[in-house]
């Protein structure tokens, strides 16, 4: 009891120390501030400026000429076709949903591939196509052969090498963009594919690539394959806009059947949030596939088993909801042929912007070559405008993207592309 009392006399007397001084340093302290999203301040930016004649080209994403969200009617078809149907909401495999998968691969490889009719592609339904990318990185980064380097164009999607390098890979650049022609540069592309180490891994923008808008030739192409083929490099192909880049997806989808055409058996990222069957419709649904064209039945059961035991543990299996209506889309002849209407619909209109944007830029009197932008494709085009320029149609004109001149498309309407197109002559001359 004496004891007692003195120990408690003695903690008694001691100063008291603030409660911050008894908390250990905060576990977090460490964790660095990360910069803002370049996209999310373009919003923002957006959002604060009073002129209500402002224009957002920043957003990645369709509208239609109103400036509004569009949701695919197909797609509102195949929904109200499967809520009706009563539809469980049980696990799907690791793999997904069965019927979307394949349908996603025949879309893509088209029926009369080779690869389809040998049944020799392993293919999981993804997480859109982020997601795809991410199970492509992990899978090449634990069974490729060779360098666990991969080469993306510069520039490519800002995610792209942010997922690779996630996955365990090593991330290089080859040239694709000519600043000069704001356009392809084929010959230092090719030059850099033939200077790869053998046996290198080569990301490709399916179509619509993204952010320039630029893509290769069918011809180019085939110069492509060709070097790919002479130094025995592996093409993985990231497909987020086939249908979208030009309304019709065989045309779309022209490079990665030439490849397999020509003996190569690579793998694929497809999204089905961005592209040509979900435009505003399942963005929110996330879905995707990632596929990779194997050399037999045998290893395909091989490669798959492997996709399996990498998923199981990132997501165990992939939502169904978003699978099951594109799988309605795809499979249901009635809401296919719908869906390919709108489709065109859609990619006619971006075309159609492309064209007016020029068209008044050439009757403001411009002696700029503006040729580059109905030349390009897809949602995305690289006006070939400078940082200092970007920040002039802003801040002088309430025209709001990317500091590295890139626009969507999908922000042009009828509405606001004169004085889109009077915005840009007034910095441009």
């Amino acid at each position: 009891m004496l004891a007692s009392r003195s120990l408690l006399r003695h903690i008694a007397a001691r100063p008291l120390r603030s409660a911050g001084a008894l908390r250990a340093a905060s576990t977090w302290a460490n964790v660095p501030q990360g910069p803002p999203d370049a996209i999310l301040g373009i919003t923002e930016a957006f959002k604060a400026d009073s002129n209500g004649e402002k224009i957002n080209l920043g957003v990645g994403a369709y509208r239609d000429d109103k400036g509004k969200p569009y949701v695919l009617p197909s797609v509102k078809a195949a929904e109200k076709k499967i809520i009706e149907g009563g539809a469980d909401k049980e696990y799907a495999g690791i793999t997904g949903v069965p019927a979307f998968t394949k349908a996603a691969a025949v879309l893509a490889y088209g029926a009369d591939s080779s690869a389809i009719k040998d049944d020799r592609i392993a293919i999981t339904q993804s997480i859109s196509g982020t997601g795809a990318l991410r199970i492509g990185g992990v899978f090449l980064e634990r069974f490729f052969p060779g360098s666990k380097t991969i080469y993306i164009p510069n520039p490519s999607w800002a995610n792209h090498a942010a997922v690779f390098k996630d996955s365990g890979l090593k991330v290089e650049k080859y040239s694709y963009y000519d600043k000069k022609t704001i356009g392809l540069d084929i010959n230092g592309m090719l030059k850099d594919i033939k200077a790869m180490p053998k046996g290198s891994i080569v990301l490709l923008h399916a179509c619509a690539h993204n952010p320039t808008g630029v893509d290769p030739t069918q011809d180019q192409w085939v110069q492509i394959s060709d070097a790919m083929k002479e130094g025995g490099h592996y093409a993985f192909f990231d497909m987020a806009y086939q249908g979208f880049a030009s309304g019709d997806t065989d045309y779309d989808a022209f490079a990665l059947r030439h490849f397999i055409k020509e003996g190569h058996n690579p793998c694929l990222a497809q999204s089905f949030a961005k592209n040509m069957l979900t435009q505003q419709g399942l963005y929110g649904e996330r879905c995707g596939a990632f596929s990779i064209v194997c050399e037999s039945v045998e290893e395909k059961k091989r490669v798959d088993s492997q996709i399996k035991i990498l998923v199981r543990p990132m997501y165990s299996n992939p939502p169904i909801h978003g699978a099951r209506i594109a799988s309605a889309v795809l499979n249901d002849p009635a809401l296919n042929k719908q869906w390919l209407g709108e489709v065109k619909g859609m990619a006619d209109r971006i075309i159609t912007m492309r064209a007016l944007l020029k068209e008044n830029l050439e009757k403001l009197g411009s002696k700029k070559d503006w040729s580059h932008i109905t030349s390009q494709i897809g949602m995305f085009a690289y006006t070939g405008l400078d940082a200092a320029q970007m920040d002039k149609l802003a801040t002088e004109h309430s025209v709001y993207a990317t500091k590295d001149g890139r626009i969507s498309v999908a922000g042009i309407t009828s509405g606001n592309v004169k004085r889109l197109a009077e915005a840009i002559y007034k910095i441009t001359g």
